[in-house]
């Protein structure tokens, strides 16, 4: 049961009912009525935009349709107050009966609670981590590896049909370095004084074990091989390497993908998808040969004072027109990402969305460019930023460089910490802000540290069922038979305002999915389990300053199982929101 998705049909359904009585002279769009909870609760359950979305169109003053609309909805038994507020916004107060039905819903369906279907099944991709397999993963690649894993749980929660997607960077300058690095290794392996790395290759001491796997396979004959000959095949051993352990990483974190989609594909094999991708906006007009004038505001990374062939990215919203051929006639990254681009739509992908690090911010407008020329427009791209990670310990930064070898792996911190701290505290922001990640603090057992307050949460709601025997020996320990048994209690007996508070908050559930699916927002499920969290412990906390509040009343059965009841809904939906996540959650805390 969605309680907005309800009362939102209501309003509609009482504009339609003015505009049937001769009210306006047709009912207006009705898709743009919005129903949300009020910004304060004092003014109420529910806040709807109604009046003044469809004023304008209906040739009414804001306040006056509200009138209106406020009056047929009055007449709904579930409605017991109507208040017109500000400009028009109309408040409503309803009924506790409705939050009661709501948590009976949230017991009877269970692990299903939310699941929702505003996604009717529609294809979308998610892209998410495509660290360059270069070397380890490290903490500021964990943050978009849970934000992109956490967004794709969440979509399909929502009714989506999800591809989860990792692109790999096995072509390109990169990987060529990173064969050469190996190739030192080897040497180094063989027993060669390598001395220090050459400026611009890898020095870090993860490329050793590729140096030996070599040693072990081929002994000195590498040594003898032409460059053009041992280092291609170096470069695939080398990402073959980094990937089991990117993998392994990716493992430990609990984050999945469906595809692993190779960059070097697009361009070996029987057919140049770029070549071709090319060839294909060339005949739609969208690429040209030209010049490109000097940049006015600083440097341009890819301009070059040459005739070269360009995609017109400022047809579609970009800056400048961007270059696709580099001076020696191989392809620029952004090239391959619009083959790429086009590879997910011709997959049948009208929705993607790439997660992307911080430094790739300004990228989003000319992928996006791409993105409307291969799909004539027909698809959607939505690049999720995410800012860097700054990682501390006891309030000081940890310095790292990728470049360097000196840098924390995502797998050490996680060894350090615990995944489901790593997860949670991840989500704990949202992915275009910067965070600051403490290991010392989110191992607290405070309600400082979000991750433990609702984990411990979610134990505290077993150990009242575990308690609860003494006065309830029928309650079944199974979760599913627990969950039938509480489906029956009498929610009447429960009438405080903390256990409407807290039955609101369930109700709230459903809508935050969707609202979270659709903005691409799964930072807003970690906010909302902190919140219900904050509430469920208050309510246990009152109960110890008012006995009769507890949730165990020794010579009241009744009520005990109401409040079970109430603590089954409570359960529900931190073992839902949490799963998510990507987060354990506990019967216990030890």
């Amino acid at each position: 049961m969605n309680v907005f998705q309800v009362f939102t049909a209501h309003v509609r359904a009482a504009v339609e009912t003015l505009a049937k009585a001769g009210v306006f002279s047709s009912a207006p769009d009705l898709s743009r009525i919005v129903v949300e909870p009020p910004r304060e609760a004092a003014h109420g359950d529910l806040a709807t935009n109604a009046a003044m979305a469809l004023a304008k169109d209906v040739g009414l003053k804001p306040r006056d349709l509200a009138e209106k609309i406020a009056a047929e909805l009055g007449k709904l038994p579930e409605v017991v107050k109507t208040e017109i507020a500000g400009p028009g916004f109309i408040n409503l107060t309803l009924d506790p009966a409705v939050w009661r039905s709501a948590l009976a819903d949230a017991i009877e369906t269970g692990a299903d609670y939310g699941r929702g279907e505003v996604g009717a099944r529609r294809k979308v991709n998610v892209e998410y981590v495509s660290a360059n397999p270069t070397g380890p993963m490290h903490v500021g690649h964990c943050r978009g590896a849970v934000f992109g894993d956490a967004l794709a749980n969440l979509l399909d929660f929502a009714g989506f049909a999800v591809t989860r997607e990792y692109y790999i960077n096995d072509a390109g300058a990169q990987v060529d370095k990173l064969a050469q690095s190996a190739l030192l290794r080897y040497r180094e392996a063989l027993g060669e004084s390598i001395g220090p790395i050459p400026e611009g290759l890898y020095p870090g001491d993860y490329l050793k074990p590729v140096g030996e796997v070599l040693k072990a396979e081929y002994g000195h004959d590498l040594l003898n091989w032409p460059d053009d000959r041992r280092l291609p095949l170096i470069r695939q051993k080398t990402i073959g390497m980094m990937m089991e352990e990117i993998r392994t990483d990716l493992a430990a974190l609990h984050v999945k993908h469906d595809v692993f989609f190779s960059e070097r594909s697009l361009i070996e094999g029987d057919t140049d998808q770029v070549g071709r991708t090319i060839e294909e906006l060339r005949a739609l007009g969208h690429v040209f040969e030209g010049r490109l004038p000097p940049p006015k505001g600083g440097a341009i990374e890819d301009w070059e004072d040459r005739e070269q062939t360009l995609f017109r990215a400022t047809a579609f919203g970009d800056d400048v027109d961007r270059p696709l051929k580099k001076s020696d006639g191989s392809y620029t990254y952004f090239a391959s990402d619009i083959a790429y681009h086009k590879n997910k739509f011709d997959r049948g992908f009208r929705d993607m969305i790439d997660v992307w690090g911080a430094d790739h911010g300004g990228y989003v407008k000319r992928m996006n460019a791409a993105v409307k020329a291969i799909s004539a427009d027909s698809a959607e791209l939505d690049v999720k930023i995410v800012q860097m990670v700054k990682l501390m310990r006891a309030g000081v930064e940890v310095k790292m460089s990728k470049r360097s070898g000196e840098f924390i792996t995502l797998r050490e911190v996680v060894d350090e910490v615990g995944r489901d701290a790593v997860r949670f505290m991840m989500l704990y922001r949202k992915n275009d802000a910067p965070l600051d990640f403490d290991m010392d603090k989110v191992k607290e057992q405070s309600r400082d540290n979000p991750v433990f307050y609702v984990q411990y949460g979610h134990a505290r709601c077993h150990s009242i069922f575990r308690n609860a025997a003494a006065v309830v020996p029928d309650l079944p320990t199974d979760p599913k038979a627990r969950a039938q048994r509480l489906a029956n209690a009498d929610l009447t007996r429960l009438v405080d305002a903390s256990e409407l508070s807290l039955m609101r908050k369930i109700a709230l559930y459903p809508r935050l999915i969707e609202a979270s699916a659709l903005a691409h927002e799964p930072h807003r499920v970690a906010f909302y389990l902190y919140e219900l969290a904050s509430e469920f412990h208050a309510m246990w906390t009152k109960g110890n300053d008012a006995p009769h509040l507890r949730f165990i009343i020794l010579d009241d059965p009744q009520m005990t199982v109401a409040r079970l009841a109430l603590v089954q809904g409570v359960v529900t939906v931190f073992a839902s929101g949490l799963s998510l996540l990507g987060v354990d959650a506990p019967l216990e805390m030890r």
